[in-house]
């Protein structure tokens, strides 16, 4: 009896339902269901499960835009199983991430298991860590329509503009190109920089920087201006009409000694388009690499025996919001480890940039106590790197100002100004964690009324220089001060306009293509509110009007789409086709004798038959450098492009020859190995080096 009894006992025990969770990443549901216990079972919907079909609009206009939605292709054995433990679950959970798209994931994961909207099931963490995932569970909350609404909108939207605008570029101009909101203005800004840049006329300037001494000391100092008012030095005649009021035997007389103690604030903890700009300044990481190393450090990494562990906050957000435990444990760490003096008292608030929706907090670490240091063996390169950048720069926001001695030093001979500025660090504050230490100037004990001698003179030819192109950190910048998107946008916007061949990375910047500026000039023309800011960041607004229930969504909608709808007839009936030429090549076919000539596709340019489609005969355009290869001696060196769009250098013979290298050959041997010399692109110019490391030539500006 006893036998039968346990027996029984465990059958029951294997039956026993357990409560779901669905998350949305396999890596995330295993750090949570460790968490939780063995009372749960949590899986993942791996994203969306339902979205707007590919094949066609999806929106029902006349129907108050009723969006026709339906499974995405390929998750069918997802939504079996999804299915499959909601039937045999006690309770089920829906635990997506805490913003806007995951809101909408749990919301169609509710249609889906047929889920009840009002059921208080729907749970938002934060970060990913024991205490905070359990605190979620205590208090599951309905789905909140109103964030539901706005990323329903904001789809709708997106889908009008582009179903309504790319079959026109198809049409008109040629197939596979696209047109979007967001995408349309980061093209634009991209463009316009462009043509400011073609529109530069650069202009002369001069600087007289100059080497001074008093007693044993030197220093230097540079041109100032004129009767104590600053003056600019136009051209080497203004030049050698100052160095003429000098007398080479008088000395200058030091007029004015200003010493001030200056206070360098530190900056706010991490944003995502703050985190994205420098990841992307510092550690040369695209948008994209940002990203997917900050999902892998916010969904949970193993930590030995810690177990999997998330390390920082949600990595999509506006908002520069502590909460009160982090900074109390970030002033316990600075105590503890650095000392009170490097505590601040009342760290810095934060403005929040216009139009931010502060459903986050700031980008932080989890718990500051785990440092760089400490968690370095579980992380990769990029994930090490860019957890460093995070738990530095939020440890950095709670800390005092760095304080700097300035000296300001003006000299006077003639009526002719120098001045010179010297800086010494008097106590590093924030620096000592985040920041490299500033560079210490100091100038010798000059007092008022002291004289000094000119020791020599450096006039230095310059010229004002156009403006940058954008890098990704400056676009995203430029994005985000014009209120254009938001933070889970800017990643998949630069992806796309890459994609799309509107625009090429070139030295770390963004140039258009002829095809990008050729769809921007079409979307000027006929669809100008698209590439309108203030239009845009409007919308923007509105869409976070919906979020906090000030506006209907079918209202915003309606209202974009009414003139919206106008411009579209209009370009249907007006617009011209574009032809892109093909430019002859200057040889022939070497299949079929036929001309070659230069196409335009997805990718860029190539050479391709005149009698396409009878004869498919393509070739890559290649650019040769004007270096026969080092290897074989044969062959030319040609730039080529990686998969990731990465110039490098390899041989006209390949496979041949498998002569390859990142860096520009010169053509020459390195005199004391005999090495080719390669052109490497440093601050401040370039510089000839040889890859062994043993002879470099001087830079170039």
């Amino acid at each position: 009896m006893t036998t039968k009894t346990k027996t029984s006992t465990s059958k029951r025990k294997r039956t026993v339902k357990k409560k779901l969770v669905i998350v949305e990443s396999p890596a995330k549901a295993k750090t949570i269901e460790k968490y939780l216990g063995r009372t749960y079972r949590v899986i993942a919907s791996k994203g969306h499960i339902r979205d707007l079909p590919k094949s066609k609009m999806g929106v029902d206009i006349e129907n108050h835009f009723e969006p026709h939605y339906i499974s995405i292709r390929g998750k069918g054995d997802t939504i079996k199983m999804l299915r499959a433990e909601a039937k045999k679950a006690k309770a089920i959970y829906l635990a997506s991430d805490p913003d806007r798209e995951g809101e909408s994931i749990a919301w169609h994961l509710s249609h889906l298991l047929g889920l009840d909207i009002h059921d208080n099931n729907r749970v938002a963490f934060h970060e990913i860590t024991k205490d905070a995932v359990k605190d979620a569970f205590k208090n599951p909350r309905t789905i909140d329509m109103n964030l539901v609404d706005a990323q329903q909108a904001r789809r709708v939207l997106d889908r009008l503009v582009g179903y309504s605008i790319s079959p026109l570029l198809w049409k008109k101009v040629k197939k596979g190109l696209s047109a979007g909101r967001v995408q349309s203005i980061a093209l634009w800004l991209i463009i316009d920089r462009e043509r400011a840049i073609r529109k530069f006329v650069p202009e002369e300037y001069w600087t007289i920087d100059s080497e001074f001494k008093k007693g044993r000391a030197k220093f230097n100092a540079s041109f100032y201006g004129l009767n104590g008012k600053k003056a600019e030095l136009h051209n080497n005649d203004d030049v050698q009409s100052v160095l003429g009021r000098l007398d080479k035997q008088a000395d200058f007389k030091i007029t004015s000694v200003k010493k001030r103690e200056r206070r360098r604030q530190p900056q706010q903890p991490f944003t995502t388009s703050t985190m994205q700009q420098v990841a992307n300044r510092q550690l040369k990481f695209r948008t994209g690499k940002t990203m997917m190393a900050a999902q892998q450090l916010y969904e949970g990494i193993h930590l030995g025996k810690e177990g999997s562990q998330g390390l920082i906050t949600y990595m999509r957000t506006d908002s520069t919001r502590i909460s009160a435990i982090a900074k109390h444990e970030a002033a316990t760490y600075l105590h503890e480890n650095l000392g009170p003096e490097y505590a601040a008292n009342k760290p810095l608030k934060g403005k929040l940039p216009e139009g931010a929706q502060d459903a986050h907090e700031a980008i932080r670490p989890t718990s500051v106590m785990r440092t760089p240091d400490s968690v370095k063996e579980y992380l990769n390169r990029d994930q090490f790197r860019l957890y460093q950048l995070i738990w530095s720069r939020f440890v950095a926001s709670q800390m005092t100002p760095a304080v700097m001695d300035t000296m300001t030093v003006d000299l006077e001979q003639n009526n002719v100004n120098f001045r010179a500025n010297g800086s010494k660090l008097k106590f590093p504050g924030f620096l000592k964690v985040y920041g490299t230490r500033e560079k210490d100037n100091d100038l010798p004990d000059l007092v008022e009324g002291d004289a000094a001698k000119l020791v020599k003179t450096n006039p230095d030819q310059h010229f004002t220089q156009p403006p940058a192109r954008y890098s990704e950190a400056a676009l995203i910048k430029a994005l985000e001060e014009n209120g254009v998107g938001r933070p889970s946008t800017y990643a998949p916007t630069l992806g796309t306009i890459q994609k799309r061949y509107y625009v090429k990375f070139v030295g770390r910047r963004f140039e258009p293509t002829e095809l990008g500026e050729i769809v921007n000039d079409i979307i000027e023309e006929y669809f100008p509110d698209i590439i309108n800011i203030d239009f845009t960041a409007d919308l923007e607004s509105k869409l976070d009007e919906i979020e906090d229930a000030k506006q209907n969504w079918v209202n915003v909608v309606d209202q974009f789409y009414q003139p919206f709808s106008k411009e579209v007839h209009h370009a249907e009936k007006t617009m011209e086709n574009v032809q892109i030429k093909d430019e002859p090549a200057g040889f022939n076919c070497e299949i079929c004798g036929a001309p070659m000539v230069i196409k335009m596709g997805r990718y860029g340019k190539f050479y391709a038959c005149s009698r396409f489609p009878d004869c498919r005969n393509t070739q890559a355009i290649v650019k040769e450098i004007g270096v026969t290869c080092p290897k074989c001696k044969q062959g030319q060196v040609i730039e080529r492009k990686s998969k990731k769009n990465r110039i490098f250098y390899g041989c006209s013979r390949y496979p041949e020859c498998d002569f390859v290298t990142w860096d520009k050959p010169v053509g020459r041997d390195c005199p004391r190995d005999g090495h080719f010399l390669v052109e490497k692109k440093i601050k401040g110019g370039v510089q000839v080096v040889c890859p062994n490391g043993d002879y470099e030539e001087p830079v170039q500006k």
